[in-house]
């Protein structure tokens, strides 16, 4: 393939994953890292370096447009980056200095996308107005409100510790996986800690650049970012998630999250065949 064809193809690919990305939360790096080792053939970590990359351009081009509208919590966003941002440069530690195998990695990753399809498929639990409001989120001050039609809708942010602890998890993932763990960190905000999902979705978005931003810091350093393809890649993704953000409002969340898992479980199934045969011939190879 023409240096410039894969160009365009990749910079295609990028926007369609940034414009999922950011209609659903979870960041486009989880269409756009097994679309460069399946369609393209990248090998995983230069992938992984590539997606960083872009998932920071997901979040400058999404997030700007919610903190604008007032969807996003900036003070919640501040205190969950602590745990993400920690777990990321675990993560990120952990593929650079080669602990994890790439293709155990790849069957991870597998499993974190079936996992992420299942989570954008499901309806969410939404706040609840009979409970009492949580005393830390109320010593934080990280109670909100949100625009709507009819003016301001006050909510209470839930079980603060234990959302802590679950972006904790996310920023492993993102450092290990090269993604935003948007589909954690919604499920994080939406079902555990009870932020309205139109929130737990914009906080996300925002949430996802500065975790990624630590991880790729690791990447960098080991010399996983090749700029020829990151570049295609961030300017997709940038263009793609600018225009998920401003049509995010207009679109039928239901179908789009059915169409989006569909997409993820194909890929899924992807990476799993390649991690498992992967394991296989690692397995004769140290048999033989």
């Amino acid at each position: 393939m023409q240096v410039w064809l894969f160009t365009v193809l990749v910079g295609l690919g990028a926007f369609v994953a940034g414009f999922l990305g950011a209609l659903t939360g979870l960041g486009g790096g989880v269409v756009i890292v097994p679309m460069l080792v399946v369609l393209f053939g990248v090998d995983l970590p230069y992938a992984i370096g590539a997606s960083l990359v872009s998932v920071i351009a997901t979040s400058s081009g999404a997030a700007s447009a919610y903190v604008k509208e007032g969807y996003s919590n900036l003070r919640l966003a501040m205190v969950l980056e602590i745990a993400t941002t920690t777990g990321a440069l675990v993560g990120a530690a952990l593929v650079a200095m080669a602990f994890i195998p790439i293709p155990v990695l790849s069957v991870i990753f597998g499993v974190v996308l079936i996992v992420s399809a299942v989570l954008s498929s499901r309806p969410h639990r939404g706040p609840r107005t009979d409970e009492h409001p949580d005393r830390l989120a109320t010593w934080l001050r990280l109670h909100s409100s949100f625009p709507s039609p009819d003016g301001p809708v006050p909510y209470h942010v839930r079980h603060v510790p234990l959302g802590f602890g679950l972006m904790f998890l996310a920023g492993i993932l993102s450092g290990l996986l090269g993604i935003g763990s948007g589909a954690l960190k919604v499920l994080a905000m939406d079902f555990a800690m009870r932020i309205p999902f139109k929130v737990s979705t914009t906080t996300s978005n925002l949430m996802i650049g500065v975790t990624a931003a630590a991880s790729a810091s690791v990447y960098l350093g080991r010399g996983y970012i090749d700029p020829a393809l990151a570049l295609p890649v961030v300017l997709g993704v940038l263009l793609g998630s600018t225009m998920g953000a401003l049509v995010l409002l207009r679109l039928n969340s239901r179908v789009l999250r059915i169409v989006f898992g569909l997409v993820i479980v194909a890929l899924a199934l992807q990476m799993l065949y390649k991690g498992i045969v992967g394991i296989v011939l690692l397995s004769r190879g140290l048999h033989s």
